[in-house]
């Protein structure tokens, strides 16, 4: 099974992925019960950043890179914080902690997934073995990926969330059945509708790329704790070449 993840306000929205008609869709309350449900998952596919700089000015790699790489969608990639800002207590005290030991202070915006990516750092110390089976995605990138470029519109604008949506689901067909399913079943007090297409994203790349993801930077970074600081993705060739293999199986 390959595995979406994406953080809602409800916890975490995981879209499991194994056959082109077999999906299944949770939200757990915290990363460790996540991890416990879908250990045998093939892959687990999950938008926060994972490898975490102790110190320093110069960002992890793979996050000017994907800015680059997206143009109109690079505000979306914000910079990740270092490793003892995300266990400081108060929001101040981590733009101080940061600014000491990076010279940048923290967005409100980075401050506020801060204990998402406090939850699954603390995962990939404490149990080593989901460490290669865990990896980072930023969802835009995944698009990016999928389409060979990157999306015109914001995804919270109609026209964005629909752009989305048809890539998806020109890709995987069941698109359209999951998301109804999430719209009708969850509140949107829990899960947002950009929720769901992040997190589908994941899950569609990890079908579409398998063992052939790619990963920026090519050859990733390593931080103090030795995971990988990247951002993985489905070459758009190789989408189109799993997506020709599907369309012959239907």
């Amino acid at each position: 099974m390959f595995v979406g993840v994406d953080g809602c306000r409800a916890g975490w929205l995981a879209i499991g992925l194994e056959t082109e008609t077999n999906w299944q869709v949770n939200i757990f309350p915290d990363v460790a019960s996540l991890w416990n449900y879908h250990r045998r998952g093939s892959l687990i596919l999950i938008d926060i950043p994972i490898g975490l700089k102790a110190e320093g000015r110069a960002e992890r790699r793979c996050d000017p890179e994907a800015r680059k790489l997206l143009g109109p969608r690079r505000s979306s990639v914000f910079p990740a914080p270092c490793r003892q800002a995300i266990y400081a207590l108060s929001y101040q005290d981590a733009c101080d902690v940061n600014q000491r030991l990076t010279g940048k202070r923290l967005s409100v915006e980075n401050w506020n997934i801060i204990p998402k990516i406090r939850e699954v750092d603390c995962l990939l110390s404490d149990d080593t073995s989901a460490t290669g089976r865990i990896r980072e995605i930023h969802p835009e990138l995944c698009f990016w990926g999928l389409a060979g470029r990157p999306m015109q519109h914001a995804k919270k604008r109609s026209e964005g969330f629909s752009e989305r949506m048809e890539l998806l689901q020109s890709i995987y067909p069941q698109t359209a059945d999951i998301i109804s399913h999430i719209l009708s079943t969850y509140r949107r007090a829990d899960v947002a509708r950009d929720d769901i297409l992040d997190a589908l994203s994941a899950a569609v790349t990890g079908m579409m790329g398998g063992r052939k993801l790619a990963s920026i930077p090519q050859e990733p970074e390593f931080d103090e704790r030795g995971l990988r600081m990247e951002m993985v993705y489905c070459p758009h060739t190789v989408g189109e070449i799993s997506m020709g293999l599907t369309q012959q199986n239907v």
